[in-house]
């Protein structure tokens, strides 16, 4: 496997469990696994650009990129693939140099499209068939850091980034 030139993700499903929690006065909460955060540190290790993708639109989302400084966020996105095309004709890139995790319909063709797809363990099976990788783990359990350590495996670079660490 090649190094992805940019890794791409979406939210509901794989950095959360795809909950949606809504209290009385209608606020709306999202629970994100901090064990994600790994992933995204590892990226920049090896300046990986990393972009976020999806179908909601919520200031939950845009909070978390912000904090760890994702470099792309596209929200309110109906056709996934039409962006990742966009992201490709602006940084000079083919879909086959695109790593992506996500997790249901909405993710599909770009799951097939890409050089690298992958989803949590908690998938639907028509889901799983599509994906070269499937995580251990599920949405909302760190299934984004998996997906980012398991293409550093791939490429025999793990160990040196978690040197960094120790």
């Amino acid at each position: 496997m090649i190094l992805p030139k940019l890794i791409l993700t979406d939210i509901d499903g794989v950095w959360t469990d795809g909950g949606m929690l809504y209290d009385q006065t209608g606020n709306e909460w999202k629970k994100f696994n901090t064990s994600d955060s790994a992933g995204i540190l590892f990226c920049k290790k090896l300046s990986i650009p990393v972009g976020i993708i999806t179908g909601e639109d919520t200031n939950i989302v845009k909070r978390r990129a912000e904090k760890l400084n994702v470099e792309y966020l596209f929200q309110g996105v109906k056709d996934k693939l039409a962006v990742a095309n966009d992201l490709c004709t602006q940084l000079n890139i083919t879909l086959a140099e695109i790593a992506y995790i996500g997790d249901d319909l909405g993710d599909l063709k770009l799951l097939q499209t890409v050089g690298f797809s992958a989803c949590p363990n908690n998938a639907p099976d028509y889901i799983k068939k599509q994906a070269h990788f499937v995580t251990n783990t599920n949405g909302g359990e760190g299934a984004f850091r998996e997906f980012v350590e398991e293409i550093l495996k791939r490429n025999h670079l793990l160990n040196e980034v978690l040197k960094e660490f120790f």
